[in-house]
Order: structure tokens, then C-alpha cells, then sequence
């Protein structure tokens, strides 16, 4: 007898604490790895890392995974502290490589990661080797992808962050298009807005979102004002009295040719506008310059209207973007934050992903012509006329909506 009653307490028990585990609201029912590499990804997941925090902690549970693409502490531990998101759960340590070796070292530690933890869904922001690795290992392993600013293009494929944009795509069962214009590209190429649930690879979803960086530019532009206001003070910098520049691209700083007439055009305009040009140059412009262009290098040092300067913090970056007058960059993220903080941008590349600005009027495309660079210059110092910014990157709540809707389709019953 005590026996049947001690077994039957037993049962009962067990029953107990399995209706407790299924029905506990406090426990997350999704698992969901977030894929990061480098610096604008780190930017990028906070946003999703916030609205996790603030709305979903109890349904969701994020795991950061943090290739390593981005080795230098600069440019990527100190984002994870400055920006109050999590510290990364796994670090892959992958650093610096040719494209093949960083990709497959990639691919492997996520590999190994997805096997481990099984999640329900892996998240991919945009279109760095570390997005590329996250979608291949996890396609071929038949985790869902999610894929966050889907459908952008710069229709030049030979740009790696064109290719590594398409195959990221096209392995994704969720795809959120942060533009019109990227959704149209989707569209284009095959993928159809009026598929029905339940969505996989074979038949993902597509949606128009906003874009989640303007979800954080709203978010940390009060945050920077706070915490870093002595820092323009400290480069001696006055607001509307200089324009930022920002050079990184490997098409710009492994072609001589192009990093000298970009750097002897935007010298030679500094001194003729007599005007402030603030470099936080990328540490791989600053060694082309030291061991190709040294004699262009010293002479930018020398210059009075040249401040070059070491990379900066995300909150640093937003004060020189808030304050400036006018932006030259190759950089996709600082083209559209140029937008947020409504300035002029001058891009130094031949096409955007970003085409909205450009038909906008407020962004133009340069590339490396002197010529060009030249006559854009002048136009945005010299014009009078009240540019418009149109909000075409959503209402600041992008992270949001995109959890929800990856809450209708992972949610377990």
C-alpha cells in the first residue's frame, strides 16, 4: 500500500511540474541566434536586442553569436559596452583573412554553434562575410533564416557585398525589406508577396518593415548627447562648421589610384572652402595611406582643414553626424544616417543600395571623379534651397514588428 500511494504521488507530481513547465509563462518559447561580425551588425542587433528586452523577454531567447570579422577592440568589444547589449555568448574569433579562409572558419564555429544549441531561428543582418557564412551553415542544416535588411542591391557583382546580399536571400524563409525599393528587388526576383503560411525556404514570407537602424538612431542620438557630450568640445568642433568624411571600402582603399584623387580632391576643397573635414579614418585607409600614399598621408597631416583622427564609438559617431554640415562617405549605413539627421551626403562609390536618396536628391554619387566630387561639393555649400527628408525608413518601432512576426510563425503551441 504505502507503495501504490507513494508511486501514485509520484505520477502526480511529475504531472504537476510538466503542466507547470508547459503553461509557465516566464519560460521563452523561442530559441533564436542572432549572427553578428562586424561593426554595423553589433549597431544593428542592439535594436533587436532592446525591443527583445523591453517587450518579448519572457517569449524569446537570444543567443548573440559574434564571428570575430571585426577583430580590433575598437571596432567591436567596445560596441557591446558603450551600446548596453549583451556580451556575445559565443565568440568565434575568426579575425582577419581572405574572403575563402574567413568564410569557411565561419562557417565551421556556426556550424558547430546551430548543431549545439538548436534553435528555432537564425537571425542575418545585411551583407558582411559573417551574413554569408550564417546563411550557408544554416541553410544547409535547415534551421530558418530570417534576413534583415533583405532586397537591397547594388546590381554590381563585384562587390562581394553584393553576392553575399543574393545568396543570403535566397536561403531565407523570412525576409524583412527595409525600402520599397528593396522589396521591389525581391519581388523581381521571384519571391512573391502573396505566399501563404506555413513559410519555409521553399516559400518564405517577405515584408516591408523600415529599417531598424532608424529605430536606433532615435533610441541613442539622447543617449550620445548624454554620455559624449565633451567630445565634439574636445576636437574643438562647433556645430554646422565642418563635414564629416568616412572612407573604408576596399574598392576605394586598395585602388591607389582612387584613395589619391579622393583624399588630394577633398584636401584641396577644404583649403578653398576653408572648412573642417573630420576623418575617423578605418584603420585599413590609414595603412594604404602610410604605405602607398605616405607623401599624401603627411600632407593631410600637415593640412589645417584636415583632421584625421582614430576610428570613433557608435555614440561618437552619431554626434559628428548630428552636428555636421555635410557627409562624404562610401559607407551604406552612414548614407542613411545622413538621412535621419537630415544632411547632404556625397557618396564615393558608382551605385547605392540606398537609391531612394539618390533619386531624393540629398545624397549624389560620385565615385572617384575629381570632377564630380567637386561640382557636388560646391552645390551642397552653395545651395540655398530647403532639402526635404521624407521618411522612408519606417516610424522607429522596425525591431518590434519584426519580432512579432517572427513570433507568429515560431511560437510553439
Amino acid at each position: 500500500m504505502p507503495f501504490l500511494l507513494f508511486n501514485a504521488l509520484f505520477k502526480h507530481f511529475f504531472f504537476y511540474l510538466w503542466y507547470l513547465i508547459k503553461f509557465d509563462d516566464s519560460m521563452p518559447v523561442i530559441k533564436l541566434i542572432n549572427i553578428v561580425g562586424a561593426r554595423p551588425q553589433i549597431i544593428k542587433a542592439s535594436a533587436i536586442s532592446r525591443a527583445i528586452r523591453n517587450h518579448h523577454s519572457k517569449d524569446i531567447n537570444e543567443i548573440i553569436v559574434h564571428t570575430g570579422q571585426h577583430y580590433d577592440k575598437e571596432m567591436s568589444e567596445v560596441f557591446f559596452d558603450e551600446l548596453e547589449i549583451h556580451k556575445p555568448h559565443y565568440n568565434l574569433g575568426v579575425g582577419s583573412a581572405g574572403h575563402g579562409r574567413q568564410i569557411s572558419l565561419m562557417i565551421t564555429g556556426i556550424e558547430d554553434v546551430l548543431l549545439k544549441e538548436k534553435p528555432d531561428c537564425v537571425l542575418l543582418y545585411g551583407d558582411t562575410n559573417s551574413t554569408l557564412a550564417g546563411a550557408v551553415a544554416a541553410s544547409k542544416l535547415h534551421f530558418p533564416i530570417i534576413h534583415i535588411e533583405a532586397g537591397l542591391r547594388s546590381f554590381n557583382k563585384i562587390m562581394p557585398e553584393e553576392l553575399n546580399r543574393i545568396i543570403s536571400d535566397h536561403s531565407s524563409t523570412l525576409l524583412f525589406a527595409p525600402t520599397n525599393a528593396a522589396f521591389k528587388n525581391l519581388m523581381g526576383e521571384g519571391f512573391k508577396p502573396e505566399n501563404s503560411p506555413p513559410y519555409s525556404i521553399n516559400n518564405p514570407k517577405i515584408y516591408l518593415t523600415g529599417d531598424i537602424m532608424y529605430d536606433n538612431t532615435l533610441f541613442f542620438a539622447g543617449l550620445a548627447e548624454k554620455k559624449k557630450a565633451a567630445f565634439l568640445e574636445h576636437l574643438l568642433l562647433v556645430r554646422d562648421s565642418y563635414i564629416l568624411v568616412t572612407i573604408h571600402r576596399d574598392t576605394n582603399t586598395d585602388d591607389i589610384v582612387r584613395l589619391e584623387e579622393i583624399f588630394v580632391t577633398l584636401k584641396a576643397m577644404a583649403e578653398e572652402r576653408d572648412i573642417v573635414l573630420v576623418m575617423p579614418l578605418h584603420p585599413r585607409t590609414i595603412v594604404s595611406l602610410k604605405t602607398r600614399l605616405r607623401k599624401l598621408y603627411d600632407e593631410l597631416k600637415d593640412c589645417k582643414n584636415i583632421k584625421i583622427i582614430p576610428p570613433v564609438s557608435f555614440l561618437e559617431m552619431i554626434l559628428l553626424e548630428k552636428n555636421c554640415r555635410m557627409i562624404v562617405t562610401d559607407s551604406g549605413g552612414v548614407q542613411k544616417e545622413s538621412h535621419f539627421f537630415k544632411k547632404p551626403c556625397i557618396v564615393l562609390r558608382n551605385e547605392t543600395e540606398w537609391i531612394e536618396l539618390v533619386n531624393n536628391g540629398t545624397a549624389k554619387l560620385v565615385g572617384a571623379d575629381p570632377a564630380r566630387i567637386r561640382n557636388e561639393f560646391n552645390n551642397f555649400m552653395d545651395s540655398h534651397l530647403n532639402l526635404e527628408y521624407p521618411g522612408f525608413y519606417g516610424n522607429g518601432k522596425t525591431a518590434e514588428f519584426i519580432l512579432n512576426e517572427i513570433l507568429l510563425m515560431f511560437e510553439k503551441e
